[in-house]
């Protein structure tokens, strides 16, 4: 298939890390196809649709975004500018959420994005009901339609506002991936994340804690007794929150490494259960 090998050497010549492969990807979304599917296929895709995402690609633009949706834990989501783009590193606070807190009936995402981290939840949690809040409108919105396509839409609803300060019930488990990238660093980010999701996702302040320090002030009215919050972490981060937890008077639980070995969730509760302790 000549644009098939076509696009890869552009993407080659690019610096790309692995050409063949988001080739492939694009090559198939125009084909209407599956990526595994082009095997055999001698179907040649029309270059006219091809070349201008080539071209969005080569200038850094996230797959994603190209193709409008990926996927996360068992379920796929729509994706757009207005939201940061789901990551298997978040997977983490899924895999915390199950291990800590297995009998949770009401969750609470805030900052919601895509709605991942809470339809992610709810796929797993069969019996409970979830809420996710997100300040930009869009956001909240994406949220809705990716929870009508994943089939939980009955189980889900989604708020516009500024973190919790229109919510005053209690939930059994809350999950928030908030900004917490420093504002000195957001220009070295890599051009697919700095050119392209939103600052206000990324941009945790001077530095990177902004948003734990009004998230987990508001925790102890939040949570029920035996709730759980998880929050996602970035690089090194594990200590400093936990000791804003502990002057709120949380309990740091532990820390969850990603598949990378990065401490990358936290999970806090309102109390350190008998004989546990932080450190």
């Amino acid at each position: 298939m000549s644009a098939l090998r076509d696009a890869a050497l552009a993407l080659r010549d690019g610096g790309f890390d692995n050409p063949a492969f988001e080739a492939r990807l694009l090559v198939a979304h125009v084909l209407g196809v599956a990526h595994n599917d082009l095997i055999g296929l001698t179907r040649e895709p029309d270059w006219r649709h091809l070349a201008p995402l080539l071209a969005r690609r080569l200038a850094h633009e996230p797959m994603a975004l190209i193709l409008g949706h990926q996927g996360f834990w068992t379920l796929d989501f729509e994706v757009s500018p207005a939201t940061l783009i789901p990551r298997a590193d978040s997977e983490t606070l899924i895999e915390a959420a199950l291990a800590s807190h297995p009998g949770a009936r009401r969750i609470l995402d805030l900052g919601t994005g895509t709605g991942c981290l809470l339809l992610a939840a709810l796929s797993e949690y069969r019996g409970a009901w979830g809420l996710g809040i997100d300040r930009i409108p869009q956001a909240a919105a994406l949220a809705a339609r990716n929870a009508r396509h994943n089939a939980l839409q009955d189980r889900a609803a989604f708020l516009c506002g500024s973190w919790a300060d229109a919510i005053a019930g209690r939930f059994d488990l809350i999950l928030s991936n908030p900004p917490y990238i420093r504002s000195a660093d957001i220009a070295g980010l890599m051009p697919e994340v700095g050119g392209h999701e939103p600052g206000s996702a990324l941009d945790g302040g001077a530095d990177g804690l902004d948003a734990y320090r009004v998230l987990i002030a508001r925790l102890p009215d939040l949570l029920t007794e035996d709730g759980t919050a998880i929050f996602e972490l970035g690089l090194g981060q594990g200590e400093a929150v936990a000791a804003l937890a502990v002057a709120a008077g949380l309990a740091p639980l532990a820390l969850r490494c990603d598949l990378g070995g990065i401490a990358r969730a936290i999970i806090l509760k309102k109390s350190f259960g008998a004989g546990a302790r932080w450190g």
